[in-house]
């Protein structure tokens, strides 16, 4: 019996000679070819029985059949790996007897989306919450806490609500001699009290309290603020703003604790330059003037009705005195109305939901604003909000009571300022009025 296949004889096999037959019953071992390497032959086996021919599976229209596979016999012609039925799914007997899924491309399962919401919305809050607690440490860092309130002496007895001292004074600190020039500043050394203001914080709507500069007020004794030396007090009276000239933000708090028994819990100064560029990073304020008026010294210079002032329209609005008949209380008022309006158009949604509005607007302020070494941002940010409050339904604005005048100097009406303190202390409602 000839072993070798069909068309291969002794003869042929007499040159490149890749085995050699044998007379056993047990085939030999296959010899690697020069140029092919070969896989070991299978042991013989017996012929397996014909197989039934299946009937033809159906086309699909994509032109796969789904019964298609292979038989496990190596002399069958059949294609290796061929069909949706292969891989190994089928049981050995060839015809698809061990199809797993038909032959059918299973599709993707439908999107979870309750699960990809709640995954949406937690990245959302991380985030949010990484960019709010990233704000306020960026903004805390700018806080210049430079007034210590501890070394006020003689202090009277906190009340309830929490009362700030807002002081705006002429720093020109940054400007440039272009800024002094375009808002009328002048270059004065140091710095002096412009206005000042009392705002109470409480559960009655806050109350705003304008201090004239030129009110009469007794210098107390006071610690000085760099050298330590206790100053006894020598009953000498003088305008408020004095008291800041003389020793600065403590000696100012002290002044206005002692006259008006009021417990300052908070200070917060801003100067000129930073007060105009808050303005501009707003966009203006809007203001309603009722009455036309100009003034060369402030370079105030407005009509009447409703108009947005920028940031050196502003800082002239507000320093302007010269041009009412009424000295430093009409100049009050119009600090007063100034402050709510910036204030209310400030905290609106957009420009605290607005990151190109409400950083350059907090960094305008931060940059040239001092507290006191207790004043936190939340504290700040509850100032600005009873700021805005001022204006609304529960809130209050008015000027300390003055009683009459002695030269210059604005006296207080010390009955009436007597009983605005005591209703502040028990956080009553303000029925007092002011001038």
């Amino acid at each position: 019996m000839n072993d070798w296949p069909e068309g291969w004889t002794d003869d042929n096999r007499s040159g490149n000679r890749y085995g050699q037959g044998s007379n056993s019953d047990r085939p030999e071992g296959a010899r690697v070819m020069p140029h092919v390497q070969r896989r070991p032959a299978p042991p013989q086996q017996r012929p397996a029985p014909p197989r039934q021919r299946q009937p033809e599976p159906p086309q699909y229209a994509d032109g796969y059949d789904d019964n298609a596979g292979y038989d496990n016999g190596y002399n069958t012609g059949q294609v290796y790996g061929g069909g949706g039925n292969g891989g190994g799914r089928g049981n050995g007997h060839g015809g698809g007897g061990g199809r797993g899924d038909g032959g059918y491309v299973q599709g993707r399962p439908a999107p979870n989306w309750g699960r990809r919401i709640k995954i949406g919305t937690l990245s959302l809050v991380v985030v949010v919450l990484a960019v709010s607690i990233g704000t306020y440490f960026w903004a805390d860092s700018k806080l210049k806490r430079e007034v210590d309130l501890s070394k006020v002496i003689e202090r009277p007895k906190s009340g309830d609500g929490t009362n700030y001292l807002i002081v705006g004074s002429d720093s020109r600190e940054g400007m440039t001699a272009e800024d002094k020039k375009k808002l009328h500043t002048g270059s004065a050394e140091g710095k002096r009290t412009d206005s000042m203001m009392i705002l109470h914080d409480g559960s009655n709507g806050p109350t705003l309290v304008s201090l004239p500069r030129d009110s009469n007020v007794e210098i107390p004794s006071y610690k000085g603020s760099d050298s330590g030396k206790l100053y006894p007090a020598r009953g000498r009276f003088t305008k408020l703003n004095a008291a800041y000239a003389e020793d600065g933000p403590e000696l100012l708090v002290r002044t206005v604790e002692f006259n008006t028994g009021l417990h300052i819990d908070h200070y917060v100064e801003i100067g000129f330059g930073g007060f105009a560029k808050i303005v501009d990073a707003i966009g203006g304020v809007e203001l309603d003037i009722p009455k036309a008026f100009k003034d060369k010294k402030s370079g105030a210079d407005f009509k009447a009705g409703k108009q947005t002032l920028n940031g050196e329209q502003s800082l002239a609005f507000v320093r302007t005195r010269y041009a009412f008949a009424g000295s430093d209380l009409d100049r009050t008022k119009n600090q007063q109305k100034f402050l709510a309006a910036l204030a209310s158009q400030t905290a609106t949604p957009s420009t605290i939901l607005n990151p190109f509005k409400l950083y350059p607007t907090m960094g305008a302020g931060l940059d040239t604003l001092i507290v006191d070494k207790d004043m936190s941002l939340w504290s700040l940010g509850q100032m600005f909000f009873a700021m805005k409050g001022v204006t609304g339904g529960d809130g209050t604005s008015m000027n300390m009571p003055i009683s009459g005048s002695t030269g210059s100097n604005l006296v207080w009406d010390k009955a009436k300022v007597k009983q605005l303190v005591e209703q502040l202390n028990n956080d009553e409602k303000v029925t007092v009025s002011g001038n």
